[in-house]
């Protein structure tokens, strides 16, 4: 299950952030039209007004959505005073940890990850227009009598900015009801063929068993704190709620997207990439530098490593230096370069392709600068050719005794 829940993480990181910036932040991209917005909102359209404005909220950061649905199939039992507890060691946005409380809004907008970020492209680039449409669909869902008062949901009207708009609020503001629909058929006949409302059934519902229906009641304490401004086109913040699940003291009741709760993932048009984006474009830019850097890095070690081999014995662990014949006993005495520890016999790149002098023979060269190195270790076998030429020109010249081959020197 682990398993599946990181790759289902991965997964959606490689949809959202990994994707080429010119297919996400287009510099064309036309504005959502009605009909888009309309199939967007369908499946949440007739939950609670408090409800909508935390998923419209969450919606744009759809990256931690689906971090925190991971979080709450890991721990279904965690609820209450204890799950607000755990949210206070999270990273994410409050608007998500607020859904943590609701584990089927969170479970929709985590497979439904594609409504999920065009939700919050929508909402981000044209707030009005998203409530609105949310209006104009409950109003078709009570003409056609599927939207009203019940032991679950207050239904009622109200003037706001010269308009009519329909709330819906939980009967009993401790306990919320998550309702079930089909959007294909709650609204009456759907008006737009070429865009098919989304819709989403929680696990054990079976679609067409009702038209409309309530889940368990939750008792969700603080976790509630949004409110949509329906007259205002936007959503807004119950301060006293806000505080109290999240543990804070802010005192401003507007909402602001907080685009560090994004995680990388690209605004969908170049307005919102330019009002919002300022701080990921710094951010790529600073990680192309890097991959600059560590990429010349890389080459530069892969000459070091190259010079390494260039320096041979005579550097490092040469005759003259470790091994010469007055120093240290000789090229026989201490294993010169032919005979043991010499770059052609034993540890030697030609011989072995291994890392070198540093392996077997004297200590230099860098044993791991080279490994695996083509066109390195062709070089150095010409050398360690070389090298067992001479070495043996040494060994039958000097060095005497048992030196000449290198007895058991090292």
């Amino acid at each position: 299950m682990k398993r599946l829940m990181n790759a289902t993480l991965l997964f959606a990181c490689f949809v959202l952030f990994l994707r080429p910036m010119a297919v996400v932040a287009q510099e064309g991209a036309e504005p959502f039209k009605n009909e888009e917005i309309e199939q967007l909102v369908a499946p949440i359209a007739l939950y609670p007004d408090s409800l909508i404005a935390q998923i419209l909220m969450a919606s744009t950061y759809p990256l931690e959505v689906v971090s925190a649905a991971r979080w709450v199939k890991q721990n279904p039992k965690v609820t209450g005073k204890a799950l607000e507890d755990a949210m206070q060691s999270q990273p994410w946005d409050a608007s998500v940890k607020s859904l943590t409380a609701f584990p089927q809004v969170l479970d929709m907008m985590n497979t439904k990850l594609d409504m999920t970020q065009n939700l919050g492209d929508a909402f981000l680039g044209q707030q009005k227009e998203v409530m609105a449409a949310i209006q104009r669909l409950r109003t078709k869902a009570q003409a056609a009598g599927n939207l009203k008062s019940s032991k679950e949901q207050t239904v009622s009207t109200a003037q706001e900015s010269g308009s009519t708009v329909i709330k819906i609020e939980p009967a009993d503001p401790q306990v919320v009801y998550v309702p079930t629909y089909n959007p294909t058929a709650v609204y009456g006949p759907w008006p737009y063929p070429a865009y098919p409302p989304y819709s989403y059934y929680p696990p054990g519902y079976v679609p067409g068993a009702a038209l409309f229906t309530f889940g368990v009641g939750l008792a969700v304490g603080a976790a509630l704190w949004g409110n949509c401004n329906w007259g205002g086109g936007n959503v807004n913040v119950n301060v006293n709620k806000y505080n109290n699940f999240n543990r804070t003291n802010v005192s401003n009741g507007n909402w602001q997207h907080n685009a560090e709760h994004r995680k990388g993932a690209q605004y969908r048009d170049s307005a919102s990439q330019q009002k919002f984006g300022k701080g990921q474009q710094r951010d790529a830019q600073s990680r192309e530098q890097f991959r600059g850097r560590a990429e010349q890095g890389r080459q530069d070690i892969g000459r070091g490593g190259a010079d390494g081999f260039k320096g041979g014995a005579g550097d490092r662990g040469g005759v003259g230096d470790r091994g010469g014949v007055g120093d240290r006993g000789g090229v026989g005495d201490r294993g010169g370069v032919g005979d043991r520890g010499g770059v052609g016999d034993r540890g030697g790149v030609g011989d072995r392709g291994g890392a070198g002098v540093s392996d077997r023979g004297g200590r230099g060269a860098g044993g791991f600068d080279g490994v695996g190195s083509g066109g390195q270790a062709r070089q150095s076998s010409s050398r360690g050719a070389s090298s067992r030429a001479s070495a043996g020109a040494s060994a039958r010249g000097g060095g005497g005794g048992r030196g000449g081959g290198g007895g058991r020197g090292r």
